[in-house]
């Protein structure tokens, strides 16, 4: 065998060789990161702890409103100077039971005499909402003389049906007015009472500027987490955001960051493809992007949930090698996310003043 036949054989391995070296490298470089398998001591080390703020890092504010029919109403517009609808003045709203002038049109229902649960229930119409908007009957209970849902073994005095002026889909409008007031108008009725309706005009009038108001103050923020290099597993992601609080959400890929309290709206979200989610083997699924929400109104202020949002988006970012960008992969900066803060914070004040705080029951009800 000749020199350059040998030359030839060994440049012809090297060459093989890089090639597999490679071609190994590229796929350990984009095989999704998986997991750690944890001792039960790590484990229990890396189970939810309180984040701690760091000074460094922290990523700044994307807004970026949803593509749905009702998009205008969630593009948040900070204004505290913006008129109320005349009819939020404090000394004008009357409350009674869960129904409240506030946000629902109300017609009492007068009754010759007391009506009781089970009678009351058998009269409810099929469906709780005219349109879009959500319907509820109330009785004034005989014995204890509050108003509340119909209940069988109680007994009832006068009921009163309510529907909501305003929720993300808009003003109730005429339609959905006379649709209120047709249900009503059965339940009484069956009931053996007197309905008594406010003017359809007066009505749709308030709602729309009730409608305006939630529009303009109504904020949905959202973060970006991007990865660097490697993409993430389900798995990968489930587990750092577990370390942070979060569980899983009713839906494929999503997470949420539980409230304080049981039974209240999450703090925030955390959802990635659902695809990736669903598929036959998730570790090979490959999440480059995650997207962490905060849904303003719907959470108390006491939580301090835009806090929380930066401090879990910095953890995340840290822990998953990722950035914090806006919708069109810009990063995000520290001073205009302080900007937003202080927004949030008039924001907060002008819900407060107008009695819909948020994360209140009224203000759940209206940003929904």
């Amino acid at each position: 065998m000749s020199n350059l036949t040998v030359a030839l054989a060994i440049l012809g391995g090297l060459v093989l060789a890089a090639v597999i070296g490679y071609n190994a490298w590229t796929s350990r470089r984009n095989t999704p990161r998986q997991p750690t398998q944890l001792s039960p001591e790590e484990a229990a080390a890396s189970a939810p702890q309180p984040l701690r703020r760091e000074d460094s890092e922290e990523p700044v504010l994307h807004v970026d409103p949803p593509t749905d029919p009702g998009a205008d109403r969630h593009e948040p517009l900070f204004d505290p100077d913006l008129p109320a609808p005349t009819a939020l003045g404090a000394g004008a709203v009357e409350r009674r039971g869960a129904l409240d002038a506030l946000i629902d049109v109300i017609a009492p229902i007068a009754l010759d005499g007391v009506v009781s649960g089970e009678a009351a229930l058998a009269a409810m119409p099929a469906t709780r909402r005219a349109g879009s908007k959500p319907v509820a009957i109330e009785g004034l209970n005989h014995a204890s003389g509050q108003w509340e849902q119909p209940a069988p073994g109680q007994r009832y005095r006068a009921f009163q049906a309510g529907v909501q002026m305003a929720n993300r889909t808009g003003a109730l409008n005429e339609i959905e007015f006379s649709e209120f007031t047709v249900k009503a108008s059965a339940f009484a009725d069956a009931v053996n009472g007197t309905p008594q309706f406010p003017e359809m005009l007066d009505e749709v009038g308030r709602a729309r500027e009730l409608d305006q108001f939630a529009s303009s103050h109504d904020a949905q923020l959202s973060f970006v987490l991007r990865a660097r290099h490697a993409a993430w597993s389900p798995g990968y992601v489930q587990q750092n955001a577990a370390r942070l609080g979060f569980v899983a959400g009713l839906l494929p890929g999503r997470m949420v960051l539980p409230a304080s309290e049981n039974g209240l709206p999450p703090i925030l979200g955390l959802a990635f493809d659902t695809q990736a989610a669903l598929a036959d083997d998730p570790t090979q699924s490959a999440i480059r992007e995650l997207v962490l929400s905060l849904d303003v109104p719907q959470v108390d202020r006491g939580e301090q949930p835009f806090n929380r949002m930066r401090e879990v988006a910095t953890a995340l970012a840290r822990e998953m090698d990722g950035v914090v960008t806006d919708g069109d992969s810009q990063l995000l900066r520290e001073d205009t996310m302080d900007i937003i803060g202080a927004d949030l914070e008039q924001l907060y004040d002008t819900l407060d003043s107008r009695d819909l705080a948020a994360g209140s029951v009224l203000a759940r009800r209206l940003f929904s």
